[in-house]
C-alpha cells in the first residue's frame, strides 16, 4: 500500500468515528444550587408478590407452621398416629396436630413440612427449631425433630437431628439448635414422636429459622435480602404494598392489628396473588403475618429508611370489584378511620397509650417517628375522594404533622389519573402517589414529565415503575437503562418529585407471579438485577442539591437532536462534590464536553471518580430467563481526571454513567 493511501485509509477511519461519536457539550452551572433534593428521594415499596415475605425475606422456613391455611395440613405431609384438632391455645390460629402411637414398634408417627420450595440450608450453619408443645399421655415423651435431604444417595437421609423432651400437660415453647451437614435446597423437616409406646404429644407453631438472621432477630428477615436493602441507602420505605392492601375482597384486605402482638397468635390471610393468574398458579401462597407492621416499622429503622405504611380506604381491589356493593358505604367507615389512627398511636405514641403500650412490649418502647401515611393504594373514579375525605379530616385533626399520601389511580395519564390530580389538589393531599409499568417507548418520551407540573400543588411520589419491554417482559438492560434515563428527570425535578420507589422489589425464581423485579432469589441464594444497580446508583449519589445542566441552553430529556442522551447534575454538599448522571440511549457512542461554568477565579475542578453501567446484550440481565442467576453486569468504577473547567470523555452506546468530581 503506498503512502497516499495509507492516509487516506486513515482519514476514512477518522471521519467514520467522527461520525459514529457526536460531540456534545453540556453546561453545569456550579453557581446556581437549586432545589433541596429530599432524603426520602429514593426509596423501597414492598409488597407480598412472589413470595416476597413468606418464603423470601421473612426468614421463616416452615409453610403453614400453625396448621391453619384453609386446607389445614398444606405443606405437610402426616404417618402414623396424627390427628389435626382446633382448641389451641391461640384464639386466632386454633389448630395443632397430635401425635400418638402408629400402632406397631416398627412404625412411626410423624409430620413433614416442604417448606417453600424446599426448605434451604446450609452446612456448618445453625438452624433454630420452635415448637410450642404439651405431653397429654401417661408416658415421657420426646420429639425427634430432623431435617432430611429426601433425594440422598447416601447412608442416610438425614441431615441434621436433635430430639426434645416434652414434659407436662401445659403449653410451651421449646426450642433446640440443628447444624445440617450438607447443603441442600430442597431438604424437608421431619418431626417424629420418639417415644410412641403409650406417648401422646400436641405440637403447634412449628418453626424453623436461620440463627443467623438480619441484626439477630429471632423472628427475623433473611440476612442477605434484608442486606441488599441495606445497600440501597433507601431514604422511605413504603409497605405492605400495593393490592394487598386492598384485598380480593374486604375481608381479605391487609389489616394491620392482625400483625402485631405475639407472633403465634397473627391469623393467616390469603394472600391476593395466589391464585390471580392461572398461567402462574399458587394455590399454597398465604400470608403468616410474620412479617408484620412491627416487623416493618423496624427493619426501616434499621436500614435508615423513613416508614410509610399503606391502609385501606375501604375500597376492595376495583379491577376484581367493580361494583359498588363490594366496598364500604362512606358513612361506615370509622372502623377503618380508627385503624389509621391507632396505627399512628402504635408507631409514635407513648408507652402509656394502648397501641404504644404495644408497641414497647414487643421490644421499642421508642416512638418509630413516623412522618407518612398512605391512604388507598390504586383507587379511581369520585369513590375515591370520597373515602378520602373523611379520613383527612380525622388524622388532620388528631395528628396535623403527619403528611398523608392519596393517589392519582393505576395508571401515568388518561381520564382517571387526569380526574385524580386535580381531586387531589383540592383535598391538599401532601403527595399524590403515580404508578407507571409502561413500555420502551414511555420512558422515552418522559424525560421532560414533571418539567411542567405545577410547583404550588402537590408533591408527587413515583411509587410503582419499572420499564416492561414490549414482548420482553423480563428483566433485561435496556428496561434498566431506560428507567435510568426516566430517574434523571426525577432528579431534575426533585422541587416537585420527592419520593421514587422502583416496583415490584422481590422475586423468587420458582414462585413468581409478576415481572420484572428488583432483586431475585433463590432458597439460597440471591441477585441483584441491573434496575437494582440503577436504583443504588441514583441512591448513593443523590446529593443535597439541584444543579443546572443544559446542552444548548435545554435540560437533556432525550429531546429532538440530543442524540438520545438524558442527564441531571446535582452538588452534594457534605462531600463539596459535584456529581452529573449521563444515559446514552443510543446505539453509537457520544463524545460529551463537561464544562463546569460559574467557578470562583480559584476554583477548578481536579479529578473524580466515574461509575459505569453498560452491556453490549441489552436483552441481557443477571437474572436469566431460564431462572440462572449470574452477575453478568455490574457498575465499574473508574479514576477520572479534569483539569481546570472542562472534562472531555466518550460516552459508550446503550450505557448510564455516573461522574463524581472533586472541586479544588
Amino acid at each position: 500500500m503506498t503512502l497516499s493511501k495509507k492516509l487516506l485509509t486513515s482519514l476514512a477511519v477518522c471521519a467514520g468515528l467522527s461520525l459514529n461519536a457526536a460531540t456534545n457539550e453540556l453546561v453545569l452551572q456550579t453557581n446556581k444550587p437549586g432545589a433541596p433534593i429530599q432524603p426520602t428521594m429514593y426509596g423501597l415499596f414492598f409488597e407480598d408478590i412472589n413470595y416476597a415475605a413468606d418464603g423470601g425475606l421473612y426468614a421463616e422456613l416452615v409453610k403453614n407452621r400453625s396448621f391453619d391455611f384453609p386446607q389445614n395440613l398444606m405443606g405437610w405431609t402426616t404417618f402414623g398416629g396424627v390427628e389435626l384438632k382446633n382448641d389451641g391455645p391461640f384464639e386466632r390460629n386454633p389448630h395443632y396436630v397430635r401425635l400418638t402411637t402408629a400402632g406397631h414398634r416398627d412404625k412411626h408417627t410423624g409430620i413433614e413440612n416442604e417448606g417453600f420450595f424446599g426448605i434451604g440450608v446450609k452446612k456448618g450453619e445453625e438452624y433454630r427449631f420452635s415448637v410450642w408443645a404439651r405431653n397429654v399421655g401417661q408416658a415421657p415423651a420426646k420429639i425427634r425433630v430432623e431435617l432430611v435431604s429426601p433425594e440422598s444417595m447416601g447412608e442416610t437421609q438425614t441431615i441434621a437431628s436433635k430430639e426434645i423432651e416434652i414434659k407436662g400437660d401445659k403449653w410451651t415453647k421449646y426450642t433446640a439448635v440443628i447444624t445440617p451437614s450438607v447443603t441442600d435446597a430442597k431438604s424437608v423437616l421431619r418431626v417424629f414422636l420418639a417415644k410412641p409406646d403409650n406417648a401422646v404429644v400436641d405440637l403447634e407453631h412449628v418453626s424453623l429459622f436461620p440463627v443467623d438472621t438480619w441484626n439477630g432477630h429471632e423472628n427475623g428477615m433473611r440476612k442477605d435480602l434484608a442486606q441488599k436493602l441495606a445497600d440501597l441507602k433507601p431514604g422511605i420505605f413504603r409497605f405492605p404494598g400495593g393490592c394487598i392492601v386492598e384485598g380480593t375482597d374486604l375481608p381479605t384486605r391487609y389489616q394491620w392489628k392482625n400483625t402485631v402482638g405475639p407472633v403465634e397468635n397473627r391469623p393467616v390471610n390469603e394472600n391476593r396473588w395466589h391464585y390471580t393468574f392461572p398461567h402462574r398458579f399458587f394455590p399454597d401462597y398465604y400470608q403468616s403475618y410474620g412479617l408484620g407492621f412491627y416487623e416493618y416499622f423496624l427493619l426501616s429503622e434499621e436500614i435508615g429508611s423513613e416508614p410509610l405504611p399503606i391502609l385501606s380506604v375501604g375500597l376492595a381491589c376495583q379491577f376484581q370489584n367493580p361494583g359498588a356493593e363490594a366496598h364500604v358505604p362512606v358513612d361506615s367507615l370509622q372502623p377503618y378511620i380508627q385503624d389509621a389512627l391507632d396505627l399512628i398511636e402504635f408507631a409514635n405514641g407513648g408507652t402509656d397509650t394502648k397501641w404504644g403500650a404495644l408497641r414497647a412490649e414487643m421490644g421499642h418502647p421508642a416512638p418509630f417517628n413516623l412522618k407518612y401515611i398512605g391512604i388507598g393504594n390504586e383507587q379511581w373514579g369520585p369513590e375515591y375522594p370520597e373515602h378520602l375525605t373523611p379520613f383527612l379530616d380525622a388524622i388532620r385533626k388528631a395528628y396535623p404533622d403527619i403528611r398523608i399520601v392519596g393517589s392519582s389511580g393505576p395508571d401515568s395519564e388518561g381520564k382517571q389519573f387526569d380526574y385524580l390530580w386535580p381531586e387531589m389538589k383540592r383535598l391538599k393531599a401532601d403527595l399524590v402517589d403515580e404508578h407507571f409499568y409502561r413500555p420502551e417507548s414511555w420512558f422515552l418520551a418522559q424525560g421532560a414529565r414533571y418539567d411542567n407540573y405545577d410547583r404550588k400543588g402537590p408533591k408527587v411520589f413515583a411509587g410503582e415503575y419499572a420499564c416492561h419491554g414490549r414482548g420482553k417482559k423480563w428483566n433485561h438492560f435496556n428496561a434498566a437503562l431506560l428507567e435510568a434515563a426516566f430517574m434523571t428527570g426525577l432528579e431534575r425535578n426533585a422541587d416537585i418529585v420527592h419520593m421514587a420507589t422502583y416496583a415490584p422489589l422481590f422475586a423468587h425464581v420458582e414462585g413468581w407471579q409478576w415481572r420484572p423485579d428488583m432483586i431475585w432469589y433463590d432458597n439460597l441464594n440471591s441477585i441483584p438485577t441491573c434496575s437494582y444497580f440503577v436504583q443504588q446508583l441514583f441512591a448513593e449519589n443523590k446529593g443535597t442539591n439541584v444543579l443546572p445542566l443544559t446542552m444548548d441552553k435545554k435540560p437533556l430529556t432525550g429531546a429532538e437532536g440530543q442524540n438520545g442522551l438524558f442527564a441531571s447534575a446535582v452538588y452534594d454538599k457534605d462531600a463539596d462534590q459535584y456529581v452529573v448522571k449521563v444515559a446514552n440511549t443510543s446505539d453509537t457512542p457520544q463524545q460529551l464536553v463537561l464544562t463546569f461554568a460559574g467557578l470562583k477565579k480559584k476554583e477548578s475542578i481536579t479529578d473524580g471518580t466515574s461509575y459505569t453501567l453498560a452491556s453490549k446484550d441489552l436483552d441481557l440481565d443477571n437474572i436469566e430467563r431460564d431462572g440462572s442467576m449470574n452477575l453478568n453486569i455490574a457498575p465499574v468504577k473508574a479514576d477520572i481526571t479534569v483539569n481546570g473547567t472542562k472534562y472531555d470523555t466518550t460516552i459508550a452506546p446503550n450505557s448510564f454513567v455516573v461522574y463524581r468530581f472533586n472541586k479544588k
